[in-house]
């Protein structure tokens, strides 16, 4: 684990807002200078602090807008077939994200399709088709409220 300074954490909580924020702006919102910033922000990617950069897109304007989650039970619980259901669902494109849990249900899974029926045919013929499930629960979000990537460092 790598010990981060106010200073670290200013520039993450700059980036997290605008990835593309220059180094002579987070720089001046600083109060340093432009060699700091860059050798701070470097070391940062390096210690794969900084994983990537991407592209926040706004899903409401292309045509696949409706986000599912999906509770998903597996009918046995054991190491392999966990990582099975891991590795198969990290190759269907419309799981966003997905939690392995602890309580009622094994997986959480972030879902987006196009509309009800292209998730009746995600669920069916995709989710439901993977050996070893046992129960899908979905819950469909009727407003985003708030959407956060990550907390405040």
């Amino acid at each position: 684990m790598i010990k981060l300074d106010d200073t670290d954490k200013a520039i993450l909580n700059i980036l997290q807002e605008n990835a593309k924020t220059s180094i002579k702006t987070i720089a001046s919102k600083l109060n340093l200078s432009k060699t700091p910033i860059y050798e701070r922000i470097k070391r940062l990617e390096e210690s794969s602090i900084i994983e990537r950069y991407i592209a926040v897109i706004n899903h409401k304007k292309l045509e696949n807008s409706m986000i599912v989650f999906c509770s998903v039970s597996l009918e046995v619980q054991k190491l392999g077939e966990i990582e099975e259901f891991k590795k198969n669902i990290m190759e269907i494109p419309e799981v966003l994200e997905c939690y392995l849990m602890g309580g009622a249900n094994d997986f959480l899974l972030k879902v987006m399709v196009k509309d009800l029926e292209a998730y009746h045919q995600f669920s069916s013929g995709k989710l439901a088709a993977l050996k070893n499930v046992s129960q899908i629960k979905s819950t469909f979000v009727l407003n985003e409220v708030k959407k956060s990537f990550q907390p405040k460092i």
